[in-house]
């Protein structure tokens, strides 16, 4: 570890003295990019326009003429991206060397084919010529539909699925994949704060984006350990062009469960200087269904905050950035009387007593609960050197805090208090360009320390050092796109002992009338990983695609040493220390078929893994659920991991029906299947857990650029949500339970008000869920597994009834 810290010493110093490696600057990097922005059809200047270049960080906006200029720039082939409103956007791969002009065209249409991909590459590239299946959303999708959280924002997407505790909670599940097989990119570094847990979410704000990638099948070439099923990549907003100052605030509004959400933002750049500030607040009370009525302790609070600052000269750029996401959360635990009406526990001069839950639409928090507290600091650094070569190293640190609150004797003594302190490094070097191959190097991963307190121990503190080496490379022969890598990682877990007294409280020895909770142990896992996929252009109307990966994820420290109740999941939890890592090959194929009026995307994969891991019910000899006694006053049943070979496969089909000329109409479809399969198993044994159903998604919209002189960007929207039947269930010893279809309808409309010089004023967005009020339970929702209500004699808890939606958005724009 000493080493290790010399080493990125010695890197801080050359990027801070980065001049020593290229002489005088103003000779090595004279390079700018400069030219104009039009109208394909008019050639009439389009105002506005931003040419942005992903892998610099760096960008202009078009002046009324539509001439742009970009100073400060490296020599070399760098990919470009245009982008105006109600225009398609465009991309082109540009040589910039010396002052470099190069002018762009945009076919107006409403129609997005030039997306701009940055994850799982080693440099931006266009969609199409990415191997790998990748969704993008952007900021205006996540405004025009509801969500409850960044993950459920994403939800929408074919082959992306989520697995709920109510509404706050949400975990992203890639074609049947999720916990540490997802691995979640934020500011450039991967989130980590105890995710291997079913109720703890992802601890990023969702108003603070610009995009969000989501790429499906192994990316542990780039990422290492755990991303076995794919990466969720939330972009923050790019740096904003020289000489620009903008912000927005904006504010939401939910029926069902009372959400209102408060956000504002601004940001600018002047001489290379850029900066930006934003905060988040955000309030739930409990929701609410046909069934349940109101879910009692569902409801929630957010206050987010966070800053960027940065510096782009001819040398590179330099940003640092901090964000604060501060939650707090109730736990269902969904305990009802025999008349159907939720309880709670309350203290009754100083004994604890149960009673009907009245206080559905208070927004003050009752137990148990969560408190989640997650602070992350991010410093990006890419230097030009003078060979056309780049140096890009990224350095972050997170501090996550998770506490839950479960006594009304003592509500402000945590049960369970686990603080996780990660260290993320990330070292590449980018070849220049030779014979048309695009390679990069680099070494990655991060240094972990997780320390446990409070009344309840469910995970042993440990350590982890994880490092990973890898390279890169991809080249375009005509139409043909090749690319692919090899990674070598190594992880080391230290794990620590437990001992308690009797009455349950940490002692340095073990004593008589003590017990030991924890084992002490070391595990060191290694796997070598890789990739080739192609990307094949067989015209300008059909591309074809097809890609194998191998990707590993090492056991997490629960599934190799958890002992306790997780409250969240209502259940208590055995580890195994036997555990092997998981390995993964897998293959993809696709085709895409565009024309004026019809889109045409189809995906298939396999994925084998060996060694996967997964946890299941234990039962005691009489046959019955195995309730340990200790500390499990809940009575809640065990649960242990194990291993087994596991195949999974399916595939996504889309097609969007826009006809010419008629180009605002669109008929979306999509539709997603996965099945994953044990094998040498029995029946109840033969699936595996967590298998989302078979999901069709329909929606009929039109998408208008102007409405007489006051609207622009209108749309309107219905939706059909339909969710088949889960039959194909892990059934042993009542583990998983099948899950009854359902169909929802949903619907959305909204627009830009302007004035007359055509200036934004405000935007404002209407959209409603569930339509018909419909009660239904996602199969990946654990409040599924709730006790029953006894007056009823369903089983568990329901997902959320009939939302409305309102959210108005007012940009700031100061030049």
């Amino acid at each position: 570890m000493q080493t290790l810290r010399l080493l990125f010493t010695a890197l801080l110093c050359l990027l801070i003295t980065g001049s020593s490696f290229a002489g005088p600057l103003e000779e090595v990097y004279d390079n700018t990019l400069s030219g104009k922005v039009v109208d394909k059809a008019s050639h009439q200047p389009l105002p506005g326009a931003t040419v942005y270049l992903p892998d610099l960080h760096v960008g202009a906006s078009a002046d009324a003429q539509g001439n742009y200029t970009i100073k400060n720039l490296p020599k070399g082939r760098f990919l470009v991206e245009v982008r105006y409103i109600g225009y398609a956007a465009f991309t082109a791969n540009v040589n910039i060397n010396g002052a470099t002009t190069h002018d762009f065209e945009l076919s107006e249409t409403l129609i997005e084919k030039n997306e701009v991909v940055v994850t799982g590459v080693n440099l931006a590239t266009s969609l199409k010529k990415s191997p790998a299946p990748v969704s993008i959303i952007r900021r205006d999708y996540l405004d025009q539909h509801i969500s409850t959280n960044i993950i459920d924002a994403i939800a929408r997407i074919p082959g992306v699925n989520q697995l709920t505790t109510g509404p706050a909670i949400s975990k992203p599940f890639i074609r049947g994949l999720g916990y540490n097989r997802v691995v979640v990119i934020g500011d450039g570094i991967r989130q980590e704060g105890q995710q291997w847990g079913d109720e703890h979410g992802i601890e990023i704000d969702d108003y603070n984006v610009g995009k969000i990638e989501v790429l499906k099948g192994p990316a542990s070439l780039v990422y290492g350990s755990d991303a076995l099923a794919g990466v969720v990549n939330i972009v923050p907003p790019p740096v904003l062009p020289e000489g620009h100052i903008k912000g927005n605030v904006a504010a939401n509004y939910l029926t069902n469960n009372g959400q209102v959400s408060y956000h504002a933002d601004l940001g600018g750049n002047l001489h290379g200087f850029s900066w930006n500030v934003f905060g988040t607040q955000k309030w739930a009370h409990d929701y609410k269904n046909k069934y349940d009525d109101y879910v009692f302790n569902s409801r929630f609070n957010n206050t987010n905050y966070g800053a960027s600052i940065g510096l782009n000269k001819q040398w590179g750029y330099s940003r640092l950035s901090f964000t604060s996401f501060n939650q707090n959360l109730g736990l269902v635990e969904g305990e009802r009387d025999s008349e159907g009406r939720f309880l709670k526990v309350i203290n009754v001069n100083g004994e604890e007593q149960e009673a009907v839950a009245d206080n559905f639409k208070s927004y003050s928090m009752n137990l148990p609960k969560q408190k989640i507290n997650h602070q992350k600091i991010v410093w990006d650094n890419n230097l030009y050197l003078h060979n056309g070569g780049r140096l890009g190293l990224t350095l972050g640190y997170q501090y996550n805090q998770r506490r839950e609150y479960e006594d009304v004797l003592a509500p402000d003594d945590p049960a369970l208090r686990l603080r996780l302190k990660t260290f993320n490094y990330n070292l590449k070097y980018f070849f220049p360009e030779m014979a048309g191959w695009q390679t990069t190097v680099g070494v990655n991963g991060m240094q972990q320390q997780n320390r446990i307190s409070g009344e309840e121990f469910l995970i042993p503190e440990y350590n982890l050092f994880d490092f990973g080496v890898f390279a890169i490379t991809r080249k375009t022969f005509n139409k043909l796109t090749l690319s692919g890598g090899l990674r070598f990682d190594t992880r080391s877990l230290d794990a620590k002992a437990l001992y308690l007294d009797e009455e349950g409280a940490p002692i340095a020895e073990p004593k008589d009338g003590g017990s030991t909770k924890f084992t002490a142990f070391d595990r060191n896992f290694s796997n070598v990983s890789g990739s080739v996929g192609l990307s094949y252009e067989a015209s300008d109307k059909v591309v074809l695609k097809l890609n194998a990966a191998r990707g590993f994820r090492a056991p997490n420290i629960a599934e190799l040493a958890a002992n306790g109740v997780h409250e969240g999941t209502i259940k208590y939890e055995y580890g195994n220390q036997d555990l092997k890592p998981e390995v993964s090959t897998q293959v993809d194929g696709g085709v895409e078929f565009n024309t004026q009026h019809v889109s045409l995307g189809a995906n298939v994969f396999y994925n084998h893994i060996t060694d996967f891991i997964f946890s299941h019910k234990l039962l005691n000899a009489a046959g019955t659920d195995s309730i340990p006694a200790e500390d499990n006053e809940e009575g809640y049943s065990a649960f242990k991991y194990e291993q087994n070979t596991a195949n999974l496969y399916g595939g996504e089909l889309m097609l969007d029906i826009h006809p010419h000329p008629i180009d605002w109409l669109h008929f979306e479809n999509t539709f997603s299947y996965v099945r994953g399969t044990a094998s040498n198993a029995t029946d109840s044994t033969k699936y595996l857990p967590n298998i989302p159903a078979g999901r069709w998604l329909s929606e009929l919209r039109g998408n208008f650029k102007k409405v007489g002189g006051t609207l622009r960007n209108a749309y309107v929207g219905l939706q059909m949500d339909m969710n088949l039947d889960q039959n194909n269930v892990f059934s042993a010893y009542e583990t998983e339970t099948p899950t009854e279809g359902y169909t929802l309808l949903n619907a959305n409309l909204g627009a830009d008000f302007v004035n007359r010089n055509k200036k934004v004023l405000f935007s404002l967005h209407f959209a409603v869920n569930n339509i018909g009020d419909v009660a239904y339970q996602n199969h990946l929702s654990r409040l599924k597994y709730a006790p029953e209500n006894e007056a009823t004699g369903r089983m568990g808890v329901f997902n959320m009834g009939r939302t409305f939606s309102v959210k108005l958005a007012v940009p700031i724009d100061i030049k």
